[in-house]
């Protein structure tokens, strides 16, 4: 597992945000899809189909790459909507995350234990 000092999570911070912030806004258009997609899959054996299925299938690629070129950072995706994201950092001798979330963070303010979850973030 790649480890992350504040300083080289910070400056990935620069790269990721249009990413999330791409994540987010597919995310949402996706979601727009689910009732026709699952109308499409459960006529499936009819020849199946739905209105606007190429862009619903793009978008879902989309977000695959996307998503692909974050985590081979070494950057855990927590949240699609709300671009929380988890850096691995070495914190008094041990494994934690840095926490970031897009919406209302301009760079990792806040840590957390493997185990603890978005709930249990601390300030750094």
């Amino acid at each position: 597992m790649k480890t992350f000092t504040l300083e080289e999570a910070n400056e990935l911070l620069l790269e990721i945000k249009p990413k999330l912030s791409s994540l987010s806004r597919l995310y949402s258009a996706i979601n727009d899809y689910r009732h026709g997609s699952r109308a499409a899959a459960s006529s499936s054996h009819f020849g199946g189909g739905m209105t606007g299925g190429s862009d619903y299938v793009n978008k879902l690629f989309t977000v695959g790459q996307l998503t692909t070129e974050i985590t081979e950072l070494g950057i855990e995706l927590k949240d699609y909507s709300r671009g929380l994201i988890d850096f691995p950092s070495i914190r008094n001798g041990r494994t934690v995350y840095l926490c970031w979330e897009l919406a209302d963070e301009d760079e990792i303010g806040w840590w957390h234990e493997i185990d603890d979850g978005f709930a249990g973030r601390q300030p750094l």
